[in-house]
């Protein structure tokens, strides 16, 4: 049986999610880590490198913006567990990666993200996965801004009915709110909505 982990670490802004992803690396001897960031401006550079700061030594570095499952299989090899930092991004560039000049989920696109929920099945390393949770005010009055929380809603629903334990970050503060893997065989959401 496959001993290989998924777990995600979701939260909001600032909440301690990449701290605790990284405190939970510590138990693997070899690490890797996928930055899905693009430094797109000075603030973003910034934090970038103050990630690259907080992980220190240990870790061998890859980054991927858009080819995150290939990149996942082609890196298992050398790592223990691989540390995704983070899907918000990684689907943010994914809204862009079209170049139609409208972001938006392209079939493309919608491909890499249906080939990564496939590699979390596989499990070909352990995984700890950061991403955010910023569907919790209220509804965006932007049609653009609606559609990325709606999918980045329905890409964490996804993640965690694949994941063996799903940690919500408030205040620095780890809640969790599952510890086990599914079944493989619980069905996945279908047309992309959920029901409340």
């Amino acid at each position: 049986m496959n001993q290989n982990r998924v777990i995600l670490i979701t939260g909001g802004s600032r909440s301690g999610k990449s701290r605790l992803a990284l405190e939970k690396m510590a138990a693997y001897p070899r690490k890797l880590f996928l930055a899905t960031a693009v430094a797109t401006d000075e603030e973003m550079k910034e934090r970038i490198a103050q990630h690259q700061k907080d992980r220190g030594a240990g870790f061998v570095t890859v980054e991927e913006p858009i080819h995150l499952a290939d990149t996942l299989r082609r890196e298992a090899a050398r790592a223990d567990a691989i540390l995704v930092d983070c899907l918000t991004f990684w689907l943010n560039n994914l809204f862009y990666a079209s170049g139609a000049g409208v972001p938006r989920l392209s079939s493309a696109s919608l491909r890499e993200i249906e080939d990564f929920l496939t590699v979390l099945e596989e499990r070909p390393v352990s995984l700890i996965l950061v991403t955010n949770e910023i569907n919790m005010g209220v509804v965006p009055s932007e049609g653009l801004t609606r559609r990325f929380v709606d999918e980045q809603g329905r890409l964490n629903q996804e993640v965690a009915r694949r994941a063996d334990e799903v940690i919500l970050m408030v205040a620095g503060i780890p809640q969790t709110l599952k510890r086990s893997r599914l079944a493989p065989s619980v069905p996945a959401m279908t047309g992309g909505l959920v029901s409340p």
